[in-house]
């Protein structure tokens, strides 16, 4: 038999949820919370085989609720079940430490069939899900070199500001206008603040 635990902070949700994993013979729910605070709670109680997990909640959300309960009991088994399936979402999700990834609008069978795969310790993805992670493997957003303080400045250059001008709208010195710079030159390998504006709109460093 496999436990399980339902995170949800709408009760309607959890209700059908419980009625349609226990019309599997070999599925049991042993708990609800409707909020993340309540589930790392009650996984101290209740110690579930597999946690379904929803993101979007009051107070602590289902991605600091992943974390939680995985730095208590890492090998605790946590599967989102959402409506949402931006980047953002799964990458948060995935990289907390969770086993699983479903959207709400999974078959009881395919629901039941994940939670008895997370169970034996395989990861499940909504094949949805999994192309988004696929397709963001396969073409990552570029990491820039430069600081977020040394981009904000190169803006400032792109809009034609001075040196002095910029140091006045960022509220610092002329001298570390030019550091900054003097950085940023280096970093993209150019000798002006024509080229540096240049080079980093060519590989979108500007946003």
């Amino acid at each position: 038999m496999i436990t399980i635990m339902l995170v949800d902070d709408h009760p309607v949700v959890r209700e059908g949820l419980r009625g349609m994993l226990e019309a599997e013979a070999d599925l049991t729910v042993v708990g609800e919370a409707g909020s993340g605070d309540e589930a790392v709670a009650l996984d101290r109680v209740k110690q579930p085989d597999v946690v379904l997990m929803d993101l979007r909640m009051p107070g602590l959300d289902g991605v600091g609720a992943i974390r939680a309960i995985l730095a208590e009991t890492p090998a605790r088994r946590i599967v989102v079940l959402t409506t949402y399936e931006t980047d953002a979402d799964i990458l948060r999700a995935v990289e907390a430490g969770a086993a699983g990834y479903l959207l709400k609008d999974a078959s009881r069978t395919e629901l039941a069939g994940a939670i008895r795969a997370a169970a034996r310790g395989e990861t499940v993805l909504a094949p949805s899900v999994a192309g988004r992670l696929v397709h963001r493997m396969r073409n990552p957003e570029p990491v820039s070199p430069l600081s977020p303080r040394e981009v904000e400045v190169l803006r400032l250059v792109a809009k034609g500001l001075t040196n002095a001008e910029i140091g006045r709208a960022l509220h610092i010195g002329e001298a570390t206008v030019k550091t900054h710079l003097l950085r940023v030159f280096a970093k993209l390998e150019v000798s002006d603040r024509t080229a540096a504006v240049t080079t980093a709109l060519d590989r979108a460093l500007l946003g």
